[in-house]
């Protein structure tokens, strides 16, 4: 009977899907260790983007946040997610931030890293797994899967051969971040990966955006996959992973075994099902397929931000044509996967032409950098006519001989003009806008005071407990009250 492994992505995919990334730490940190004890093979903590959002909007130290998890799931490997040579943001770093970035991930606590690269450029990622490498942290290497005339099954089989030569990853993995992946294409595209990646394991991680993810896990099992991403319940599905729930009944109904303790399964699940309610956080329920979703590609947190930005102009009634729009410059561009930060590089553009009625009237400067391969080797060519008309814009004109500037990390700061700062607090300073490291250093040390979910009488009481209009709790059980008034006992 094969072992089939989880992944669990709550503490990161999960709510980046469903909160918008605002999961407290104070929220991870009481029912770790039961998340600890829930047999997982890893527990996904950090992308970059939750550095953004640690700092931007719940002034809490990224970096204080890994070393508090890290001690508490101290039998569970933390892993975190690099971005290609961007990492957190649209610009791309010098190397020695990134092998400092990695460097100061596994001295904080982080254990595994899935490092990817959206256009499949290897050489993009070679400063970074050799800097994981170095410290000792296990590397997964995703196929990041899109729709296109180019994403073939053996344009994926030349990039898997190509990926091992050049990187020797730990582990190779398919990401599905859009939700895209149906049952028929996983049969085809699982067995021709696996024909290159040799005895290293294979994992799925696949969005339920389209409500297929499930279903192509579940298959991916059959053909050869050892480990599957998943959720809690209460954060499963919709744009999210499928919930290790339902992965594990229908896993071990199918012949597969799993070590997943259901118990502790049960109490993550009541315990973000409490800060659901208590917060006024959304929980995820099953997407309707929409076939819309395989034209336009649009991951399903950036729609809202579509929504967001054509309603602050008054032109909500125009998204469907920003989505038709999208799906052209796709085409365009050399069919880009549209994950971060590519789906918000062409969606930005799509509402652009849209907007100001000719197209490439204007463009960005992470548009022109795309088209000119500053961020790597375009899957397909970009169109001759289409770059000719972005490199003759104001912004494209910026970046025509640009080339990469190479500081060290002295050099950085001297720049930063901070020399006694800790090597974290530097990178903060490199990579992130200063006013938000100033305030969140302000805020001092990361609140970790919060109910824990799955005991609810604790919860409650803890709940009474800060408040200040009362002085005294009284618990009393009900079935003995109730003795107590039949009997005629009175208090």
């Amino acid at each position: 009977m094969k072992m089939i492994s989880f992944i669990d992505t709550t503490l990161r995919d999960g709510h980046q899907s469903l909160w918008a990334t605002r999961m407290k730490t104070a929220h991870m940190l009481p029912i770790a260790p039961e998340i600890d004890r829930a047999g997982y093979k890893s527990v996904e903590l950090m992308g970059t983007v939750h550095f953004d959002a640690c700092l931007r909007y719940l002034r809490e130290d990224p970096w204080e946040r890994i070393r508090l998890l890290s001690e508490a799931l101290p039998n569970t490997p933390l892993g975190a997610l690099i971005r290609s040579k961007s990492l957190t943001s649209f610009n791309i770093v010098p190397d020695s931030v990134i092998s400092l970035w990695v460097k100061r991930c596994a001295a904080n606590g982080i254990r595994r890293l899935m490092i990817f690269d959206a256009l499949h450029d290897w050489n993009n990622l070679t400063v970074s797994v050799a800097a994981a490498k170095a410290e000792g942290i296990e590397v997964a290497i995703p196929l990041v899967y899109s729709l296109s005339p180019v994403h073939t099954d053996a344009f994926y089989a030349r990039k898997t051969a190509e990926m091992i030569q050049k990187l020797d990853p730990d582990t190779v993995m398919i990401k599905d971040s859009i939700g895209l992946l149906t049952p028929e294409r996983t049969k085809t595209l699982v067995p021709i990966i696996k024909q290159h990646i040799g005895d290293r394991p294979l994992e799925m991680h696949s969005h339920c955006t389209t409500g297929l993810a499930p279903l192509c896990c579940l298959e991916s099992v059959e053909l050869g996959v050892d480990t599957l991403y998943t959720c809690s319940s209460p954060l499963a599905n919709g744009p999210s992973h499928p919930s290790i729930e339902n992965m594990t009944m229908n896993l071990r109904r199918l012949g597969f075994a799993t070590q997943i303790d259901l118990e502790a399964v049960k109490a993550i699940a009541d315990h973000f099902r409490y800060i659901a309610k208590r917060e006024e956080k959304p929980m995820g329920v099953p997407a309707e397929y929409d076939a819309f979703q395989y034209v336009h590609q649009v991951p399903g947190g950036m729609i809202s931000n579509l929504e967001f930005m054509l309603a602050q102009r008054k032109m909500s009634h125009r998204l469907e044509e920003v989505l038709e729009e999208i799906s052209v410059i796709r085409e365009e561009w050399g069919y880009p996967v549209m994950i971060t930060p590519f789906s918000q590089i062409v969606g930005t553009q799509a509402v652009l032409n849209v907007l100001l009625g000719e197209r490439y009237q204007k463009s960005t400067e992470e548009g022109v950098r795309y088209v000119l391969g500053h961020y790597g080797q375009t899957p397909a060519p970009v169109d001759p006519k289409v770059l000719d008309r972005m490199t003759q814009t104001a912004e494209g004109k910026k970046f025509l001989n640009w080339e990469q500037p190479q500081p060290d990390i002295e050099d950085l700061r001297k720049e930063i003009g901070r020399p006694e700062i800790s090597d974290d607090e530097l990178l903060l300073r490199i990579l992130f806008p200063e006013e938000h490291v100033d305030a969140t250093q302000a805020a001092g040390p990361i609140q970790t005071r919060y109910p824990r979910g799955d005991k609810p009488v604790m919860a409650l009481i803890q709940e009474f407990a800060g408040r200040k209009d009362f002085r005294t709790i009284h618990v009393q059980k009900k079935d003995f009250s109730l003795k107590m008034q039949k009997s005629g006992v009175h208090r």
